[in-house]
Protein backbone atom coordinates (compact mmCIF):
# COMPACT_ATOMS: atom_id res chain seq x y z
CA UNK A 1 0.00 0.00 0.00
CA UNK A 2 1.22 3.49 -0.86
CA UNK A 3 -0.17 6.77 0.46
CA UNK A 4 -0.09 9.97 -1.60
CA UNK A 5 -0.53 13.37 0.07
CA UNK A 6 -1.18 16.21 -2.38
CA UNK A 7 -0.82 19.89 -1.53
CA UNK A 8 2.31 19.13 0.48
CA UNK A 9 3.32 22.80 0.83
CA UNK A 10 0.09 23.77 2.55
CA UNK A 11 -0.54 23.86 6.27
CA UNK A 12 -2.14 20.42 6.54
CA UNK A 13 0.21 18.87 4.00
CA UNK A 14 3.29 19.96 5.93
CA UNK A 15 1.75 18.80 9.21
CA UNK A 16 0.99 15.34 7.78
CA UNK A 17 4.69 14.86 7.00
CA UNK A 18 5.23 14.47 10.73
CA UNK A 19 2.83 11.51 10.83
CA UNK A 20 3.53 9.80 7.49
CA UNK A 21 7.31 9.76 6.93
CA UNK A 22 7.06 7.05 4.27
CA UNK A 23 4.27 8.59 2.19
CA UNK A 24 4.60 10.32 -1.17
CA UNK A 25 4.20 14.09 -0.83
CA UNK A 26 3.56 16.23 -3.91
CA UNK A 27 2.64 19.79 -4.69
CA UNK A 28 1.77 21.30 -8.05
CA UNK A 29 5.41 21.17 -9.22
CA UNK A 30 5.48 17.37 -8.88
CA UNK A 31 1.84 16.62 -9.71
CA UNK A 32 -0.80 18.84 -11.29
CA UNK A 33 -4.04 17.34 -10.01
CA UNK A 34 -6.04 19.25 -12.67
CA UNK A 35 -4.39 17.09 -15.37
CA UNK A 36 -6.36 13.83 -15.49
CA UNK A 37 -3.76 11.86 -17.46
CA UNK A 38 -0.88 13.05 -15.30
CA UNK A 39 -2.78 11.99 -12.17
CA UNK A 40 -3.69 8.59 -13.60
CA UNK A 41 -0.11 7.90 -14.71
CA UNK A 42 1.38 9.03 -11.39
CA UNK A 43 -0.97 6.93 -9.28
CA UNK A 44 -0.41 3.86 -11.45
CA UNK A 45 3.38 4.13 -11.66
CA UNK A 46 3.72 4.67 -7.91
CA UNK A 47 1.12 2.02 -7.00
CA UNK A 48 -0.85 4.54 -4.92
CA UNK A 49 -3.76 2.99 -3.01
CA UNK A 50 -4.67 5.87 -0.67
CA UNK A 51 -4.78 9.64 -1.23
CA UNK A 52 -5.16 12.54 1.20
CA UNK A 53 -5.95 15.57 -0.92
CA UNK A 54 -4.76 18.75 0.79
CA UNK A 55 -4.43 20.64 -2.51
CA UNK A 56 -6.94 23.45 -2.89
CA UNK A 57 -7.49 26.95 -4.18
CA UNK A 58 -7.95 28.68 -0.81
CA UNK A 59 -7.49 32.37 -1.74
CA UNK A 60 -11.13 33.14 -0.95
CA UNK A 61 -11.22 36.74 -2.19
CA UNK A 62 -9.02 36.14 -5.23
CA UNK A 63 -11.30 33.30 -6.31
CA UNK A 64 -14.09 35.79 -6.97
CA UNK A 65 -12.11 37.01 -10.00
CA UNK A 66 -10.42 33.69 -10.80
CA UNK A 67 -13.40 31.34 -10.88
CA UNK A 68 -12.07 29.13 -13.68
CA UNK A 69 -8.84 28.28 -11.86
CA UNK A 70 -10.66 27.81 -8.54
CA UNK A 71 -13.03 25.36 -10.25
CA UNK A 72 -10.20 23.39 -11.82
CA UNK A 73 -8.30 23.01 -8.55
CA UNK A 74 -11.23 22.57 -6.18
CA UNK A 75 -13.55 20.47 -8.36
CA UNK A 76 -11.77 18.86 -11.30
CA UNK A 77 -8.60 18.11 -9.33
CA UNK A 78 -10.30 16.02 -6.62
CA UNK A 79 -12.44 14.34 -9.29
CA UNK A 80 -9.28 13.29 -11.15
CA UNK A 81 -7.91 11.80 -7.95
CA UNK A 82 -11.17 9.95 -7.32
CA UNK A 83 -11.18 8.50 -10.85
CA UNK A 84 -8.01 6.54 -10.03
CA UNK A 85 -10.01 4.30 -7.72
CA UNK A 86 -7.72 4.96 -4.76
CA UNK A 87 -9.22 5.49 -1.31
CA UNK A 88 -9.60 9.27 -1.03
CA UNK A 89 -9.70 11.62 1.93
CA UNK A 90 -10.86 15.03 0.68
CA UNK A 91 -10.63 18.21 2.76
CA UNK A 92 -13.66 20.51 2.55
CA UNK A 93 -14.78 23.62 4.39
CA UNK A 94 -17.40 25.36 6.51
CA UNK A 95 -17.77 27.80 3.60
CA UNK A 96 -20.21 25.38 1.95
CA UNK A 97 -22.75 26.78 4.43
CA UNK A 98 -24.38 30.20 4.31
CA UNK A 99 -24.08 30.87 8.03
CA UNK A 100 -27.73 31.75 8.53
CA UNK A 101 -28.38 29.15 11.25
CA UNK A 102 -27.87 29.78 14.95
CA UNK A 103 -27.05 26.16 15.79
CA UNK A 104 -23.96 24.15 14.75
CA UNK A 105 -24.05 22.82 11.17
CA UNK A 106 -24.59 19.09 10.76
CA UNK A 107 -23.31 17.03 7.86
CA UNK A 108 -26.73 16.73 6.23
CA UNK A 109 -27.73 20.38 6.52
CA UNK A 110 -28.57 22.22 3.33
CA UNK A 111 -25.59 23.84 1.68
CA UNK A 112 -25.79 27.50 0.71
CA UNK A 113 -22.30 28.79 -0.20
CA UNK A 114 -21.90 32.55 -0.46
CA UNK A 115 -18.62 32.72 -2.37
CA UNK A 116 -16.94 31.19 -5.41
CA UNK A 117 -14.62 29.30 -3.06
CA UNK A 118 -17.57 27.90 -1.11
CA UNK A 119 -19.47 26.99 -4.29
CA UNK A 120 -16.52 25.07 -5.75
CA UNK A 121 -16.02 23.12 -2.53
CA UNK A 122 -19.74 22.34 -2.32
CA UNK A 123 -19.79 21.12 -5.93
CA UNK A 124 -16.71 19.01 -5.21
CA UNK A 125 -18.51 17.28 -2.35
CA UNK A 126 -21.50 16.43 -4.54
CA UNK A 127 -19.35 15.10 -7.40
CA UNK A 128 -17.16 12.94 -5.18
CA UNK A 129 -20.13 11.35 -3.44
CA UNK A 130 -21.44 10.46 -6.89
CA UNK A 131 -18.26 9.50 -8.75
CA UNK A 132 -15.67 8.27 -6.22
CA UNK A 133 -15.25 4.60 -5.40
CA UNK A 134 -14.27 5.24 -1.77
CA UNK A 135 -14.19 8.72 -0.26
CA UNK A 136 -14.24 10.40 3.14
CA UNK A 137 -14.90 14.14 2.98
CA UNK A 138 -13.75 16.11 6.03
CA UNK A 139 -15.15 19.60 6.46
CA UNK A 140 -13.03 21.86 8.62
CA UNK A 141 -12.82 25.55 9.50
CA UNK A 142 -10.41 28.37 10.41
CA UNK A 143 -7.30 26.22 9.92
CA UNK A 144 -4.01 27.38 11.44
CA UNK A 145 -0.57 25.90 12.13
CA UNK A 146 3.10 26.86 12.53
CA UNK A 147 3.36 26.65 8.72
CA UNK A 148 2.46 29.01 5.89
CA UNK A 149 0.19 32.01 6.19
CA UNK A 150 -2.73 31.94 8.60
CA UNK A 151 -4.68 34.08 11.04
CA UNK A 152 -2.61 33.17 14.10
CA UNK A 153 0.70 34.08 12.48
CA UNK A 154 -0.75 37.26 10.97
CA UNK A 155 -2.18 38.45 14.30
CA UNK A 156 1.10 37.80 16.10
CA UNK A 157 3.02 39.73 13.46
CA UNK A 158 0.63 42.68 13.39
CA UNK A 159 0.30 42.67 17.16
CA UNK A 160 4.05 43.21 17.50
CA UNK A 161 3.94 46.07 14.98
CA UNK A 162 0.88 48.00 16.16
CA UNK A 163 -0.66 49.32 19.36
CA UNK A 164 -4.24 48.52 18.28
CA UNK A 165 -5.97 46.21 15.80
CA UNK A 166 -9.59 45.97 14.67
CA UNK A 167 -11.04 42.48 14.16
CA UNK A 168 -14.53 41.30 13.16
CA UNK A 169 -16.73 40.11 16.02
CA UNK A 170 -19.90 39.11 14.13
CA UNK A 171 -18.48 36.08 12.29
CA UNK A 172 -18.53 33.06 14.57
CA UNK A 173 -16.97 29.62 14.12
CA UNK A 174 -14.38 27.25 15.54
CA UNK A 175 -10.60 27.39 14.91
CA UNK A 176 -8.83 24.18 13.87
CA UNK A 177 -5.22 23.37 14.73
CA UNK A 178 -3.79 21.49 11.73
CA UNK A 179 -1.98 18.99 13.96
CA UNK A 180 -5.27 17.97 15.58
CA UNK A 181 -6.87 17.48 12.17
CA UNK A 182 -3.85 15.53 10.94
CA UNK A 183 -4.01 13.22 13.94
CA UNK A 184 -7.71 12.64 13.35
CA UNK A 185 -6.99 11.67 9.73
CA UNK A 186 -4.21 9.35 10.90
CA UNK A 187 -6.66 7.54 13.17
CA UNK A 188 -9.55 7.45 10.69
CA UNK A 189 -7.79 6.45 7.45
CA UNK A 190 -7.27 2.76 8.36
CA UNK A 191 -10.94 2.52 9.39
CA UNK A 192 -12.36 3.63 6.04
CA UNK A 193 -13.94 0.65 4.33
CA UNK A 194 -13.83 0.03 0.58
CA UNK A 195 -16.89 1.48 -1.10
CA UNK A 196 -17.75 3.93 1.70
CA UNK A 197 -18.76 7.48 0.75
CA UNK A 198 -19.24 9.77 3.74
CA UNK A 199 -18.97 13.37 4.94
CA UNK A 200 -17.89 14.37 8.45
CA UNK A 201 -17.25 17.67 10.20
CA UNK A 202 -14.04 18.32 12.12
CA UNK A 203 -12.86 21.43 13.95
CA UNK A 204 -11.62 22.03 17.46
CA UNK A 205 -14.21 22.09 20.24
CA UNK A 206 -15.68 25.38 21.36
CA UNK A 207 -16.94 28.51 19.67
CA UNK A 208 -15.53 32.00 19.17
CA UNK A 209 -15.59 35.04 16.92
CA UNK A 210 -12.55 36.25 15.01
CA UNK A 211 -12.31 39.00 17.66
CA UNK A 212 -12.26 36.44 20.48
CA UNK A 213 -9.68 34.41 18.59
CA UNK A 214 -7.43 37.43 18.05
CA UNK A 215 -7.74 38.53 21.67
CA UNK A 216 -6.69 35.08 22.90
CA UNK A 217 -3.75 34.99 20.46
CA UNK A 218 -2.46 38.25 21.94
CA UNK A 219 -2.96 37.07 25.52
CA UNK A 220 -1.21 33.72 25.04
CA UNK A 221 1.58 35.39 23.09
CA UNK A 222 2.17 38.04 25.73
CA UNK A 223 1.59 40.80 23.18
CA UNK A 224 0.17 44.07 24.53
CA UNK A 225 -1.61 45.12 21.32
CA UNK A 226 -5.22 46.16 22.06
CA UNK A 227 -7.80 44.36 19.89
CA UNK A 228 -11.00 46.27 19.10
CA UNK A 229 -14.20 44.59 17.80
CA UNK A 230 -15.80 45.74 14.54
CA UNK A 231 -18.72 44.57 12.41
CA UNK A 232 -18.29 42.83 9.06
CA UNK A 233 -19.53 45.83 7.06
CA UNK A 234 -16.63 47.85 8.44
CA UNK A 235 -14.10 45.46 6.87
CA UNK A 236 -14.89 45.08 3.18
CA UNK A 237 -13.85 41.88 1.41
CA UNK A 238 -14.43 40.66 -2.14
CA UNK A 239 -16.05 37.41 -0.99
CA UNK A 240 -18.88 37.04 1.50
CA UNK A 241 -18.11 34.88 4.54
CA UNK A 242 -20.66 32.87 6.55
CA UNK A 243 -21.57 34.71 9.75
CA UNK A 244 -22.11 31.51 11.78
CA UNK A 245 -20.34 28.34 10.65
CA UNK A 246 -19.78 26.33 13.81
CA UNK A 247 -19.54 22.64 12.88
CA UNK A 248 -21.33 19.90 14.79
CA UNK A 249 -18.77 17.09 15.40
CA UNK A 250 -20.98 14.49 17.06
CA UNK A 251 -21.00 12.17 14.02
CA UNK A 252 -17.22 11.86 13.64
CA UNK A 253 -16.73 11.33 17.37
CA UNK A 254 -19.27 8.52 17.43
CA UNK A 255 -18.12 6.86 14.19
CA UNK A 256 -14.36 6.85 14.87
CA UNK A 257 -13.99 7.54 18.61
CA UNK A 258 -12.07 10.70 17.81
CA UNK A 259 -11.22 12.93 20.78
CA UNK A 260 -11.23 16.59 19.82
CA UNK A 261 -9.23 19.16 21.84
CA UNK A 262 -10.65 22.52 22.96
CA UNK A 263 -9.57 25.38 20.72
CA UNK A 264 -7.81 27.42 23.41
CA UNK A 265 -5.65 24.45 24.46
CA UNK A 266 -4.61 23.79 20.87
CA UNK A 267 -3.92 27.47 20.23
CA UNK A 268 -1.56 27.51 23.20
CA UNK A 269 0.33 24.51 21.77
CA UNK A 270 0.66 26.18 18.38
CA UNK A 271 1.96 29.43 19.90
CA UNK A 272 4.54 27.46 21.87
CA UNK A 273 5.72 25.86 18.62
CA UNK A 274 5.89 29.24 16.89
CA UNK A 275 7.95 30.75 19.73
CA UNK A 276 10.32 27.78 19.61
CA UNK A 277 10.82 28.58 15.91
CA UNK A 278 11.38 32.24 16.72
CA UNK A 279 8.29 33.38 14.82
Amino acid sequence: MMLLVTGSKGQLGQTLKELYPDALFTDVEELDITDEKEVADFVKSNQVTEIINCAAYTAVDKAEDDEERAYKVNVLGPLNLAKTGAKLVQISTDYVFGGLKSTPCKEGDEKCPLSVYGKTKAECEDLLLKEAKTVLILRTSWLYSPYGNNFVKTMRRLGKERETLTVIFDQVGSPTFALDLARAIYKILPQIKEGEKKIFNYSNEGVCSWYDFATEIMRLSGISCHVLPIESFEYKTKATRPCFSVLNKRAIKEAYQVEIPYWRESLEKCITLLEEKGE
